[in-house]
């Protein structure tokens, strides 16, 4: 006999965590994204970086990594391939030899016009308030969750 267990109906569902919220969010974002991305020739993890790179150009590979989550050993090969489709510069500080700054070249600057966020943003279906609120409360929620895994990992 071969009986599925029904989940007591006191559980939580799938659909009522918090955490498959943003993970399936993240990947319709990624859904949405790659047309864009794929007419723009970059990835997504390249798009961010060069976001953070329009927000303040002339970071350090460490910095950017900081600013990214992303390590190191991560970073240098992707900001090589952006380097290679001529969108970044890599060059070693002139002040501390082992420090490599990373800053945009025009056409990195360029990529700025194409509209992307904008796309996206209109794409969410949320009004202005509304999306600038829930970019908030998950940006706090991130920040909560790595302050919880620094005390507690």
């Amino acid at each position: 006999m071969n009986e599925k267990s029904a989940a007591p109906t006191n559980q939580p569902k799938l659909a009522d965590f918090l955490c498959f919220s943003i993970y399936s969010a993240n990947l319709a974002y990624g859904r949405a994204y790659k047309p864009i991305l794929e007419e723009l020739g970059v990835t997504y993890t390249q798009w961010i970086i060069i976001v953070a790179l329009w927000e303040e150009d002339e970071q350090t590979v460490k910095s950017l990594g900081e600013k990214l989550f992303l390590e190191s050993n991560t970073l240098t090969p992707i900001l090589k391939k952006l380097e290679e489709l001529g969108y970044v510069r890599r060059q070693r500080d002139p002040a501390d030899e082992r420090q490599v700054v990373i800053s945009l070249t025009d056409a990195g600057r360029a990529l700025r016009e194409k509209g992307a966020q904008r796309t996206l943003v209109a794409a969410s279906g949320l009004e202005a308030e509304e999306f600038s609120q829930v970019q908030k409360a998950v940006a706090r929620l991130r920040d909560n969750l790595l302050e919880h895994a620094r005390k507690n990992g």
